[in-house]
């Protein structure tokens, strides 16, 4: 994998390096009629009024010249040497030319694009000329856009730098498996040519270079950058699902293909529900798609549908990694503690916004990454700003936050790590807690209040009656520190209950608005990923947005992951054998009731951090659950041999 890997990198290094980025400039030209013609309608004295669609031959028999091998040699000449073209304005029926030039000279550009504007003109008055029609019948020429600014098109570029990464990294996860085919075949043969003497063991050398890769490894690279780079910066090829995150974690996914067909992983015992979960959700993503085929559906919808399935990949890969290939519970528990603290540095960048009222998030830029989405400004409430941190908009980042917060709390309580210091334990709790209600969201606040009602009910009444008493301090440690910001929440929701709310309004159009939508499809939907906000509207609930994109199935399948969550926090916490794992346990059920809820206040599936992290959790959990089965059935009592009556008789001897 290493050298192909390499080298493909390095190729599409060299493509970025070597090939120059193309500009492109248009222009628009409408024809107009003569004065003679257009006498029956009157101008008054606007010559563009005279455009009438009865120049559509005139205007082909202009974009055939214009395209002409001549027209080429006499541009040439004149110094338009890059190509262009010349045809009909997209969805118009007037004779409305567009003329654009394409380079990689921005300024000779927006130059040759002046000069082709003004020789269209020149061959309409030398065809008109050759024809001898009276002055009083010529057709004229108006350019109504003018020369535009060149706008770098880089899509192509990087389409092909995409395409030379991506075939030599599928190349060498080809090649990989004939080789380990390879060697499996030798060894086998080896081993039935008789035994070899064996080697001394020689020393094992500790390094970078020397640890094993394993899911836990993979999962942690994914999440720093799912959590550190923006969700907006994505590869300009692959469209919004191309993130650097999403595409480490197809390639996660390759890995384990690969060690599971060289048979070095095998998925854990007792792991499969989270797999099949993802199975159910798979069908109805795949009937969705089919349905979206058979419709009369647009290109953008069909390159979202695309886009669909390879997030759901990305999904796969992260439930696949989680459930299957940790095969050490120490390694799950690295990994747990790893989401945790990654999320705490994000709670961290929030309160940095919050207190400085930017976006620091807009800041970061990369290198061969563009933004795929338009960019959220900073959004306020009230006299607040609503700080987003890395994450898509505030209620990402408040829902991530939300559904990451019980496991902070399990781990500072975990008797395991009481020997660290109080900060190290308690930090993260503090962090995320505390920038729940920076978000001045009513998700986050309701977030806050399940986590609070599933776990604290559970504890004893000593720590019960602790936690209800920081909780009432933290209250007002907030009316200290951001005085009017526990009054801005509490409006929000009294607002909310009187119906008074603009933004609980709009959401209330919208419900009426999609019901057209869903009662057109009402099985399997429009399309997973095509009912996008620049063709219809935000929805802001993701089951309102899962039936018009999957139907009533993509709604069940919804469900069954939601409850599958839930079913998988419960099992660990009643198979537990000890009262750590009762809490955490607790916590995938508190996280997957949260994630229940919260997706009906905004549609938290296609924000792909909180999608990302939902699905590692879900993963998670049925590896937890096949861990804690196996330690029950391992420490089960095994029952007594039965002793018999036949087994007390004496044994008969054949005598002779």
């Amino acid at each position: 994998m290493v050298p192909f890997t390499v080298l493909s990198l390095l190729g599409g290094a060299y493509l970025y390096a070597t090939v120059p980025v193309s500009y492109q400039s248009q222009s628009s030209v409408a024809l107009l009629d003569s004065s003679a013609v257009a006498r029956l309608a009157p101008t008054f004295g606007n010559p563009i009024s005279n455009a009438g669609g009865s120049l559509i031959v005139t205007a082909d028999v202009l974009i055939r010249t214009l395209e002409s091998s001549d027209a080429a040699k006499e541009l040439h000449s004149r110094g338009v040497t890059d190509p262009y073209t010349a045809g009909f304005a997209p969805e118009s029926d007037s004779p409305l030319l567009v003329l654009s030039v394409t380079g990689t000279d921005r300024a000779k550009v927006l130059k040759e694009t002046d000069t082709l504007t003004a020789f269209a003109g020149e061959q309409l008055d030398a065809l008109q000329a050759a024809a001898k029609v009276p002055p009083a019948y010529l057709v004229q020429t108006a350019p109504v856009v003018l020369p535009q600014t060149p706008v770098a098109e880089s899509k192509n570029r990087y389409q092909g730098i995409a395409a030379v990464v991506i075939l030599g990294v599928v190349s060498a996860f080809l090649l990989s498996i004939l080789m380990e085919g390879v060697t499996v075949v030798r060894r086998r043969r080896g081993a039935a040519a008789g035994p070899r003497q064996a080697r001394a063991p020689g020393r094992v050398r500790r390094g970078w270079f020397n640890r094993r890769v394993d899911a836990t490894a993979i999962l942690t690279v994914y999440l720093v950058l799912a959590f550190f780079i923006p969700s907006n910066l994505a590869l300009p090829a692959l469209g919004g699902v191309g993130t650097p995150a999403n595409v480490f974690a197809l390639l996660g996914l390759l890995w384990y293909l690969a060690t599971w067909l060289g048979g070095r992983i095998l998925p854990a015992p007792g792991t499969r529900l989270a797999r099949v979960a993802m199975c159910v959700l798979g069908a109805a993503v795949v009937l969705a798609y089919i349905a979206d085929a058979l419709r009369e559906s647009s290109h953008q919808e069909i390159l979202g549908a695309d886009r669909g399935l390879i997030g759901f990949l990305v999904w796969v890969s992260l439930v696949v990694l989680t459930s299957a290939g940790v095969q050490e519970r120490g390694r799950l528990d690295v990994l747990m503690r790893r989401v945790v603290v990654l999320g705490a540095v994000v709670a961290a960048i929030g309160f940095y916004d919050f207190f400085a009222a930017t976006n620091i998030a807009d800041s970061i830029h990369i290198p061969g990454l563009q933004t795929s989405v338009a960019q959220v400004t900073t959004m306020d409430r009230g006299s607040f700003t609503r700080p987003r941190s890395t994450t898509a908009q505030p209620l990402e980042f408040g829902g991530m936050l939300a559904i990451l917060l019980p496991f902070a709390i399990q781990q500072a309580f975990d008797p395991v790590r009481r020997h660290l210091h109080v900060l190290r334990r308690w930090g993260p709790v503090l962090l995320i807690a505390g920038a729940l209600p920076l978000t001045v969201s009513r998700t986050s606040i309701i977030g806050l209040l399940l986590v609070a009602a599933v776990m604290v009910p559970r504890w004893k009444p000593a720590r019960r009656w602790t936690a209800i008493a920081v909780m009432t301090a933290s209250i007002a440690v907030f009316k200290v520190l951001v005085p009017g910001l526990i009054g801005t929440i509490t409006g929000l929701f009294a607002s909310f209950l009187s119906n008074s709310d603009s933004s609980t309004q709009a959401r209330t159009v919208k419900y009426s608005a999609i019901v057209p939508y869903l009662k057109e499809h009402p099985l399997f939907g429009r399309g997973f990923g095509t009912f996008t906000p620049d063709l219809y509207f935000f929805t802001d609930n993701q089951y309102m947005l899962t039936l018009a994109e999957m139907g009533a199935l993509g709604f069940v399948a919804l469900l069954v992951l939601f409850v599958v969550g839930i079913h998988q926090g419960g099992a660990v916490r009643r198979l537990a054998r000890t009262e750590a794992d009762r809490e955490l346990g607790q916590a995938f059920f508190a996280s997957s009731l949260v994630a229940l809820v919260i997706s009906a206040t905004f549609d938290s599936l296609s924000f792909p951090m909180f999608a990302g992290l939902f699905f590692l959790l879900l993963g998670a959990g049925g590896s937890y659950l096949g861990f804690v089965r196996r330690e029950a059935a391992a420490t089960a009592p095994v029952p007594a041999a039965r002793t018999t009556a036949e087994a007390q008789l004496p044994q008969l001897v054949e005598s002779r």
